[in-house]
Formats: C-alpha cells, structure tokens, sequence
C-alpha cells in the first residue's frame, strides 16, 4: 500500500481541476498545467479533493499509485503559490543579471553566459543570490540544475554556484612546506 497515494489532494480555492481520459489539466493564479498520467492509476475528484487509486492490484499499478499522487499535488500547488529554487554565487568578479527572460552570467570564464530562460520561468538577482521561480516544479528544478552546472562549486575555495541549501565540505590545500 502506498502511504503516499492514500491521501487526498486538496484544491484550494481559485483553482480549477478539469479530469478527462487520464488527462489532469490544472488552472490557477500562476498558469496552466497540464499533464497525462500513468494508464495504470484512476484520479477522481470528489468535491475539493482528488484521489487517486490503483487500476488493479498489480505491482505496475501500486508503483505508479504515490507518483501520480505526487505529480497532481505538485501541479496543485504549482499553479496556486509556485516553486522557487534558490541559487547562490561566490567567486571574485563574478555577476548575474536579468534582462527579459535572458539570464546573464559571469562566472570567471573569459565568456559571459546568456542563457535563455524558458517559457514560465521567471529569474531575479539580489546580491550574490539567484531565485528562479515557475509553477512547474520539474521545469523550475531542472533550470536550476543547469544554472549551477555552468560552474560548480569547487571544494577548496568555496567558488562557483550552488543551492543555497547546499553544504560544500570543504579541502585543506596543499600541506605548508616540507618537514625535516
């Protein structure tokens, strides 16, 4: 039994949820999703709540139970108050700024890195800090993914880009001089 797929998902107010032939499209404040769910699952919606349940009890159906329950949660919450990925930069000389829905970066290259942000994507810049925010948790997680992997932080000095959350062990460097 999944513990996860047990649970219903709430739909909070100004949020419609139309169901059709497994197709989950969801609209809120912050856009549309929508998305086609695994075959072997059956989402109904009772009210202000979506269950979903496995079509049968094989272990196909029972594996795709949490997920999709998770998937239409995240859509959910997606459209209502959104995602946000927060991205920290440390290096000297290195900047971010946004312009439109273009990213530019400095980050110690001889090149600076303008990356186009997609479509539902918003970025902004304060000090050394990057937040990209979407309604799409996947797009909004992958983006930042690719952000960071433009210069990764390195453990001895601390320079590069990382998850906020993130903790970098640092190295000792080199050993001090050559002992008798």
């Amino acid at each position: 039994m999944s513990r996860i797929g047990k649970h219903p998902v709430n739909i909070p107010e100004k949020v419609e949820v139309t169901i059709k032939d497994g197709l989950v499209t969801v609209k809120g404040a912050k856009g549309t999703l929508t998305h086609k769910l695994n075959s072997n699952v059956v989402v109904t919606m009772e009210g202000k709540s979506i269950t979903v349940a496995p079509k049968d009890e094989s272990a196909e159906a029972r594996s795709q139970w949490g997920t999709a329950r998770t998937l239409v949660n995240n859509m959910v919450v997606g459209v209502s108050t959104g995602f946000v990925k927060s991205l920290e930069f440390t290096g000297v000389g290195y900047k971010a700024a946004v312009n439109g829905q273009m990213l530019n970066l400095s980050l110690g290259y001889s090149h600076p890195i303008d990356f186009p942000l997609p479509a539902g994507i918003t970025a902004k810049v304060t000090k050394n800090q990057i937040d990209i925010e979407g309604s799409n948790k996947e797009l909004v997680g992958q983006v930042a993914a690719k952000v960071r992997s433009f210069r990764e932080p390195e453990p001895y000095k601390g320079k590069g880009v990382k998850y906020t959350t993130e903790t970098i062990i640092r190295k000792a460097g080199k050993a001090g001089g050559k002992g008798k």
